[in-house]
């Protein structure tokens, strides 16, 4: 058997194809972790092997089903007999580990410890050492999923080859599209983590022993149309009504495109057009609108009674009895990571604080800014979703409270709770929110000024306004509209506030080439690199195949964000 080198051996399908007892493991693992909430519900076979599977429709559909399994949330993940690995949702590990807490939206955890800490204050260095056999918290190392996108590209394989006649209630191009946005998805999250990297994304370079070696980073538009690809595949191809929450569909892969083409459309020819392009179709029909219910809408929107509202074009569906485990569903341990562990359930007077259901946490690894906190203007009401106080419980006593003051000695910044404690359960059943309308405005607008070079449009001025007064704020200035460098001043501080403990942070400082300079500000320190680092295990390898695979990568313009930071 052959993998992307060594790392990858035992872990491509060609491996499960040849190993019956590998290969059962790995769909019986695809099947359980396929369940989200009461959605995608788990099936188990008997006796699978090479010849008689997959062959049926259902089967070819359990099959692609593979392609969600890093997008689920449990404690690790497992395909096949590779290495455990963190989903890109799951909070100890994932996007929220990964892009925000190495941003400004997150002040520097100096009273914590190991990776949570370096992470914080957006120190990669220890990221050369992350080993490939383990998965914690303490090593983030999602590098293995390259071998998962050479399974992807195997599913896809696979499927193309099938018979047309054996799909009758669902369509082979349907099946297609999600295995394509999975494996899409896939690699833009590992590129916005470690910028290009080696992928086998050709069915002819699945057993190419010459493809296979070679540990060379691509380059940035190679990888950047790899994703336009699958993405535009994906839009084509998946429907836009489905029964199951939380499976994908056209509108979610076009809104996938609008994000990467903004991202890399600085230097690849035609991608603003392309942007502006999907917001239009996203538009058709009003499907989706700003949620306004309520008196704080921003607030209510995340609650539970409002999963999958009018704003929502995707969303990860979470089911609060789930427990990590890979056969109880998704689940959402947010709050658990950012509760100060002596938090208390009620105030001095026995009254219920936020978080009355769950007590303490695990140490609050992720705080939000205080000079994020104190940026919000006066009337927005996107900042109640941050607690700047809390009531202490110490050995089942209410000892008083934890503010402001205590920063830098009890606690190193505020706590998020954009995702509210509800229920009386160990973890919270939540939506993470992976699409929202208001992402689209905020897009649209960024885009018409980077597509035109020039002040905004009243389209773009307008939409941007649509957010501000659903958080209870004033339109914009003429001052803050006046050119094209003023206005997206303006929507990188909305994006910041907007989507909040989202997971796009640093993929949208990036974006505008002020990563360091924004790190600076809230941390006080700079970060070390613009992307992790590739492990040494990785990077060694390479070598044993004549192959000179670059530990780090930064864009062309890193060294002009540093300068200005400094």
């Amino acid at each position: 058997s052959r993998g992307l080198g060594d790392v990858y051996k035992r872990q491509l399908i060609t491996v499960i194809m040849k190993n019956i007892k590998s290969f059962i493991l790995f769909f019986i693992t695809s099947l359980a972790l396929s369940g989200c909430e009461d959605n995608f519900d788990p099936k188990l076979f008997g006796t699978l092997n090479p010849e008689n599977y997959p062959k049926t429709e259902s089967e070819y559909e359990d099959y692609t089903m593979t392609c969600y399994i890093p997008f689920t949330t449990t404690w690790q993940y497992q395909i096949g007999n590779d290495p455990g690995q963190h989903s890109f949702y799951i909070p100890e590990g994932g996007i929220l580990r990964v892009f925000e807490a190495p941003s400004d939206n997150m002040a520097a955890w100096n009273l914590g410890w190991g990776s949570w800490m370096k992470l914080s204050q957006a120190d990669y260095r220890d990221c050369v050492y992350a080993e490939r056999s383990w998965v914690g918290e303490h090593n983030i190392n999602h590098i293995p999923k390259l071998a998962q996108i050479t399974r992807f590209t195997e599913i896809i394989s696979t499927l193309e080859q099938a018979d047309d006649q054996i799909f009758k209630t669902i369509s082979k191009e349907r099946l297609l599209g999600e295995a394509h946005l999975c494996r899409g998805l896939m690699l833009y999250y590992l590129m916005h983590i470690y910028g290009p990297l080696p992928a086998i994304v050709d069915k002819d370079n699945i057993n190419n022993e010459a493809a296979l070696t070679n540990l060379v980073r691509p380059s940035l538009d190679e990888m950047s149309t790899w994703i336009y690809n699958d993405f535009q595949f994906a839009a084509d191809n998946l429907p836009n009504e489905v029964k199951e929450r939380g499976r994908y569909t056209s509108d979610y892969a076009k809104f996938c495109m609008m994000k990467h083409c903004l991202n890399e459309g600085e230097h690849m020819t035609g991608y603003y057009d392309k942007a502006m392009q999907m917001y239009q179709e996203l538009s058709k029909d009003n499907r989706y609108s700003l949620f306004k219910k309520g008196d704080n809408p921003y607030v209510d929107m995340f609650k539970a009674a409002n999963d999958f509202n009018c704003e929502i074009i995707m969303a990860l569906s979470c089911d609060p009895s789930a427990n990590g485990d890979v056969s109880s569903g998704n689940f959402f341990p947010l709050s658990m990571l950012a509760t100060p562990n002596d938090a208390s359930k009620v105030d001095d007077k026995g009254n219920p604080t936020p978080f009355n259901y769950q007590g303490g946490g695990w140490m609050q690894a992720y705080n939000v800014s205080p000079k994020l906190y104190d940026s919000y203007e006066p009337n927005d009401k996107r900042r109640a979703v941050i607690l700047d106080e809390y009531w202490v419980n110490n050995q089942g006593t209410v000892t008083g409270k934890v503010t402001k003051e205590d920063l830098g000695q009890r606690w190193s910044g505020y706590i998020i709770y954009k995702y509210p404690i509800e229920t009386n359960t160990t973890f919270q059943g939540n939506d993470f929110p992976l699409a929202r309308w208001a992402d689209v405005l905020l897009m649209m607008a960024e885009v018409d000024v980077r597509r035109s070079n020039a002040a905004p449009s009243s389209q773009a001025v307008d939409a941007v306004n649509q957010v501000r007064r659903r958080s209870g704020l004033s339109d914009l200035s003429a001052q803050q509209t006046a050119t094209k460098e003023a206005f997206l001043d303006v929507i990188l501080d909305e994006r910041a506030k907007e989507f909040l403990y989202e997971g796009h942070r640093k993929i949208d400082l990036i974006r505008f080439n002020k990563y360091a300079q924004a790190c600076f500000k809230a941390k006080e320190m700079l970060p070390t690199h613009q992307y992790m680092p590739l492990p040494n295990y990785l990077v060694e390898q390479a070598k044993s195949y004549g192959k000179d695979l670059s530990q780090t990568y930064s864009r062309p313009h890193w060294e002009d964000d540093i300068a200005l930071a400094n």
